[in-house]
């Protein structure tokens, strides 16, 4: 029923899922341009989220949004608290740990359940080739997060995990 009407399964990375309808706004690379395509209705199916775009209404419109990645502009997003992140502001950040040796970047994020993992891979200026998984303890393990600096302080030794 749904699919006839053009609504589309959206793999939704928020938390909860639902959270990206609160957008309503999207932006989506389509045929190589960038548009704003406007969620106007959504339903949880299971555990997962179907979704409605605005003016995608039969299956053949709405399927040129198959396996599209879509995203909201970092500017729709809410401020955080002092001291708080959002992942895509983390990722691409230097981790260094206390003795200033460099761990590499932080290519993603990794959520556990008890608390996030930064996933550090090595890069030019890296003590070694090893990629480090490091968890997001703000205060103990991370003692500071420098956006201006693009840098991550950690309270992490090189041989640790070895």
């Amino acid at each position: 029923m749904y699919g006839i009407k053009g609504w589309l399964r959206l793999n939704s990375f928020t938390s909860p899922v639902e959270n990206i309808c609160e957008y309503g706004q999207l932006q989506a690379e389509l045929q190589g341009n960038w548009r704003t395509i406007t969620v106007d209705d959504w339903r949880l199916q299971g555990k997962g989220l179907i979704v409605h775009v605005e003016g995608f209404d039969v299956p053949e419109t709405a399927r040129t949004l198959t396996g599209t990645t879509v995203w909201v502009e970092s500017s729709a997003m809410p401020s955080l608290p002092e001291g708080e992140f959002y992942w895509h502001q983390l990722e691409g950040l230097r981790v260094v740990n206390k003795q200033g040796l460099v761990f590499g970047t932080v290519a993603e994020l990794m959520e556990t359940g008890a608390n996030d993992v930064l996933v550090v891979k090595p890069d030019g200026d890296s003590i070694d080739q090893r990629e480090r998984l490091i968890p997001y303890i703000a205060g103990s393990v991370i003692i500071d997060v420098d956006l201006t600096e693009a840098t991550i302080r950690v309270d992490w030794e090189a041989d640790y995990l070895e």
